[in-house]
């Protein structure tokens, strides 16, 4: 509209008084206020209706819009938007229809969100190929999130466990530290509850271990023990870890985005009320907005109440690792071994006739010696 900016109503005031003095010319005087006939009786019509406010804008939304949404449904969008803010159209829709009531399409959902203010233009993300292992507790992934403070002056670092399967969140722990003796007191109640998984996605570095070996610690040897692989994520690939990565996005969006937490006791309830409504409310989009609890069943492999060391037959070299310096004695020399592996028994076993021996640790070859090596 050719109205200039400032002062509009004004000038729409000023049009029509001119507009009414007795022989104006009035295209002209539309000319000059450049504004269209057509504007112009819009404007002297309304005037005429003696209206206080008749210079300002109308709305041009239609005095009736049979196919608008009903006032109770869309109430009911925004009171599911409202309790979780994070949550987008299509999971507001899994969850009316699981209250009993008509949702409406998702970009009808959408529109609602819009027109409220509730949501920003979407940013597209490039497409990928999603895997996932084709049953629960065949992979599970483990990382620390990013450490954030407590108003206490303490640090939190949460620890994270997903299924790969079915996206169940199995931990989501306030841990004071990063350190492998708090993560294996973490790992110990969650095996209790959900059992063994066959292996563990990690990325590298304290306290995993690293790839490739020999980045074995004693959190690493522990799970040895039990039968649980380790398996390392490709360095500065985040993405090999992606529905743990993605865990944290949404944990940070839903849960510790502008807030504040007093203390341990306090972050770990908004921890554990965040977890259920995870695995049991939260409708999921990689899963086809089903909850990642639909899919996740325990491990059938149970904690054991003892951890069984590792044995070896009768014709292996068995040696026992030094409990303060990581060597074995072999053949009047000493040989290195990683040192997570410090008092524990391992075994000798020749690769090649030419004196090229592997050292295992049950199945697991940790290190290598060759005796023609004469540099010790």
């Amino acid at each position: 509209m050719p109205w200039r900016e400032v002062s509009v109503m004004d000038q729409r005031r000023e049009f029509v008084a001119l507009a009414r003095e007795e022989g104006v010319n009035l295209r002209g005087l539309c000319r000059r206020f450049e504004i269209s006939a057509k504007t112009a009786y819009k404007w002297l019509a309304r005037a005429a209706d003696q209206a206080s406010d008749w210079p300002a804008d109308r709305s041009r939304r239609p005095h009736q819009s049979p196919s608008r949404t009903a006032a109770d449904l869309e109430a009911a969008v925004l009171r599911v938007r409202a309790a979780h803010p994070a949550w987008g159209a299509r999971k507001i829709q899994r969850c009316l229809a699981r209250e009993g009531l008509a949702a409406p399409a998702a970009s009808t959902i959408h529109a609602i969100l819009v027109r409220n203010g509730r949501v920003a233009p979407p940013v597209r993300s490039p497409a990928h190929i999603r895997f996932e292992h084709p049953a629960p507790n065949l992979v599970w992934q483990m990382d620390f999130k990013g450490r954030f403070p407590l108003r206490d002056r303490r640090w939190c670092h949460p620890l994270t466990i997903l299924d790969d399967h079915s996206r169940y969140a199995l931990c989501l722990e306030a841990c004071a530290n990063e350190q492998g003796a708090t993560v294996r007191g973490e790992l110990e109640r969650t095996f209790r509850r959900y059992g063994l998984p066959s292996a563990f996605l990690v990325d590298n570095g304290t306290p995993w271990g690293s790839a490739p070996e020999p980045g074995w610690t004693k959190l690493g040897v522990w799970l040895l023990k039990l039968g649980v692989d380790v398996i390392h994520s490709r360095p500065y690939h985040p993405q090999t870890r992606g529905k743990n990565e993605r865990f944290h996005r949404t944990l940070k969006a839903e849960v510790l985005a502008m807030q504040s937490f007093r203390s341990f006791a306090d972050i770990q309830a908004a921890f554990d009320r965040w977890r259920h409504l995870y695995n049991h409310e939260r409708p999921h989009q990689a899963l086809g907005f089903d909850v990642p609890a639909s899919r996740y069943r325990p491990s059938p492999r149970s904690m054991p109440g003892r951890i069984t060391e590792p044995e070896y037959d009768t014709a292996d070299i068995v040696r026992r690792v030094g409990t303060t310096k990581a060597y074995v004695s072999f053949n009047g020399k000493l040989w290195p071994v990683p040192q997570a592996f410090c008092g524990e028994r391992v075994a000798l076993r020749p690769l090649t006739l030419d004196g090229h021996y592997g050292i295992f640790f049950g199945a697991r070859q940790i290190a290598s010696l060759d005796l023609r090596d004469t540099v010790q």
